[in-house]
């Protein structure tokens, strides 16, 4: 009795600690910076709907007046769309119109085409000079969060902008159980691949 007992408390341990280091592996990803009054709010492209819907919270709750989105490089897919005479929303444009279907009247073009996450930061960087802005807000999803962040620090070190990085809460992916659906574990395996990269490659970042 006493011995099946201990193993019952043995696995009860093992699980708690396998379960606490999967959440670790998932909070590894995710940051969210404390948001204040900005000069603008910047969705990210990854952030999809999830970056829209964010923005617009914050905009309605004050943060800024303005929400602005990047520029994408045409995709072979619009392009063909386009030569057959049919029209095709790019992502510049469905989130432009989400933006404003959600109440945001003041949203903005970032003009310089990006095609990812490595572009934002030194594009985002050059149009905060030109728009002389102090703070902006930028929002991505959670699992993409630390790494955008220092993608963007990078690029905006000795410049006067200060960026704050906004996790949405309407991200899909979730760090306490991202274990317990095929989809958590592609997106950790992934976004975890891409941030070490970016560790090894920016070590002071």
């Amino acid at each position: 009795m006493a011995f099946a007992l201990l193993l019952v408390v043995a696995s009860l341990a093992v699980t708690s600690m396998r379960r606490s280091i999967l959440r670790a592996a998932g909070w590894i990803l995710v940051v969210s910076d404390q948001v204040g009054p900005a000069d603008i709010i910047v969705v990210s492209g990854e952030a999809d709907g999830a970056g829209v819907l964010e923005a617009s919270d914050l905009f309605r709750n004050g943060v800024a007046r303005r929400v602005a989105v990047f520029s994408y490089a045409r995709e072979v897919v619009e392009q063909e769309f386009t030569r057959r005479g049919i029209s095709y929303q790019d992502k510049t444009a469905r989130f432009v119109g989400q933006l404003k279907a959600l109440g945001v009247a003041n949203v903005e073009q970032i003009p310089t085409f990006i095609t990812g996450t490595e572009d934002e930061g030194p594009v985002l960087a050059r149009w905060c000079d030109e728009q002389r802005f102090n703070f902006v807000v930028v929002v991505g999803t959670r699992d993409h969060s630390r790494r955008l962040r220092r993608v963007l620090h990078r690029a905006l070190k000795g410049h006067q902008t200060t960026v704050a990085v906004c996790s949405s809460r309407y991200s899909s992916f979730d760090p306490e159980q991202w274990w317990n659906s095929r989809d958590g574990v592609r997106t950790e395996i992934m976004e975890s691949e891409k941030l070490l990269l970016d560790i090894l490659r920016h070590p002071i970042s």
